[in-house]
């Protein structure tokens, strides 16, 4: 089975201490709330990658001949022809629009046939289950999708032997997405993207991708320019199922010449691959099961391996983030170090908006903590539109909050009463139930020192 993990390894969007994410994504009800209606985004632009067609191949090589866990694929697998999606189960409120727009940008920029049939089953069936159904099965994750079944039961059942092993595949007819119905829109959106994507294509996550859903940072939620690419790439009449590693990578440079002709002309990095032991030391360092002395362990040895690699990339980044998360809470000071190195790192390599976004509201937080009320609008500033870009609600609404506490510290009171009242429809798709946007705003307005 192919899973997304249960936003372990998210960069969280709790300012100021240490929350577990995921427990501020429970029962969402869309209707008889309160506050103000749910805000959804509707149209959308992903640019495609700027990169080589070298290094765009390698990617596509790594993403597309193993597994997560580091077994080997022997042979390339896809659906031939037409692909049908049916959704089954009690569906959240939110997923029918979501997907709807997701299909349509998979036929668009993907050039995938890809359809909605009201049918029982389909090539990939989506499951809406309760999130503690996905936990009985799985403990770590947030959803997957499995081979050769199509229901919850079928995969009960076929779990353990090979019908359900992918490296056992030939080739693709029916899939099952399994995703919760009883979270935040915006997870179960998140879910929806990634799954899907794998159902299709790409099996495996690669830590060096800045830009791309196939990636355990969980940076990313929704399928970008560069997924699209590959995915587009995926479904070339020039591959079809059962070729090898070595016939599918003697074929993608002319794919690659054909649908990103940009390719050519760009050198290529040839960035070097992540070692098991940079993986598990993040792991360890933000896995919710560990104690602070594994997560400060998890840290060290993640920061030590990327200086010993000598990365200046987005996983030297990550592991200065992670070192951070860990020192919040006992020593901000230090912490606040470790997330202007993220920064510095993340500035220099390319496709990283989004994730110096997130960097964003940990060195804001602190500003508005500190009573910097002008240094935190400043951080902030050049971020909010790269979280409605890349359509997270989330950190959109983190952000929004974060600048109307700001704008309280400059005396400025009915302009901290406008952005906060724009927050609240982008935190009930990214958090869900009224109490989390409450919790967030709590969380958020007690930062601020003017109000104790």
């Amino acid at each position: 089975m192919k899973s997304r993990a249960a936003l372990i390894l998210a960069m969280a969007l709790n300012a100021c201490t240490p929350t577990n994410v995921s427990e501020v994504s429970r029962a969402m009800p869309i209707a008889n709330s309160s506050l103000p209606p749910v805000k959804v985004f509707s149209n959308s632009y992903h640019a495609g990658p700027v990169r080589a067609n070298n290094d765009l191949a390698l990617d596509f090589i790594e993403l597309s001949f193993k597994l997560e866990s580091g077994r080997e694929l022997p042979v390339f697998t896809r659906f031939e022809g037409p692909v049908t999606v049916t959704v089954v189960g009690q569906q959240p409120p939110s997923l029918q629009h979501d997907l709807t727009r997701l299909l349509n940008r998979l036929r668009t920029e993907a050039r995938i046939n890809i359809s909605q049939v009201n049918a029982p089953r389909a090539n990939i069936t989506i499951n809406a289950v309760p999130r503690k159904e996905i936990r009985k099965l799985l403990p770590q994750a947030a959803c997957f999708v499995a081979p050769n079944v199509s229901t919850l039961d079928e995969y009960r059942k076929a779990r353990k032997t090979k019908k359900a092993n992918w490296s056992l595949l030939r080739k693709r007819e029916r899939l099952a997405i399994f995703l919760p119905n009883d979270v935040s829109p915006q997870e179960v959106r998140d879910c929806l993207h990634e799954e899907v994507a794998q159902s299709l294509g790409p099996l495996n996550d690669l830590y060096r991708l800045p830009d791309s859903v196939f990636n355990d940072d969980n940076v990313h939620t929704v399928l970008t320019g560069f997924d699209m690419l590959m995915l587009r790439a995926y479904y070339s009449p020039q591959l079809h199922n059962g070729m090898s590693r070595g016939q599918v990578a003697a074929t993608l440079p002319h794919i690659l010449r054909q649908i990103n002709p940009r390719g050519e002309a760009a050198s290529a990095n040839f960035p070097t691959r992540t070692p098991i032991q940079w993986k598990k030391a993040i792991e360890g360092a933000l896995g919710p099961a560990s104690s602070r002395s594994e997560r400060l362990e998890g840290a060290s040895e993640a920061l030590r391996i990327a200086k010993a690699m000598g990365w200046q990339d987005q996983r030297r980044a990550f592991a200065h983030y992670a070192m951070g998360r860990v020192l919040q809470r006992d020593n901000p000071k230090e912490a606040q170090r470790h997330y202007s190195a993220a920064k510095q790192y993340y500035a220099a390599t390319p496709g990283t908006k989004l994730h110096q976004a997130y960097v964003a509201t940990q060195l804001s937080a602190f500003a508005v903590s500190q009573g910097q009320g002008a240094q935190a609008l400043q951080l902030i500033a050049p971020h909010v539109e790269t979280a409605r870009a890349n359509e997270n609600a989330a950190l959109l609404s983190t952000l929004l909050l974060l600048r109307a506490e700001a704008l309280d510290l400059e005396n400025r009171p009915s302009e901290a009463k406008a952005v906060r009242m724009d927050s609240l429809g982008w935190a009930r798709y990214g958090f869900g139930s009224d109490w989390a946007v409450r919790a967030k705003l709590r969380e958020i307005s007690s930062l601020n020192p003017l109000k104790g």
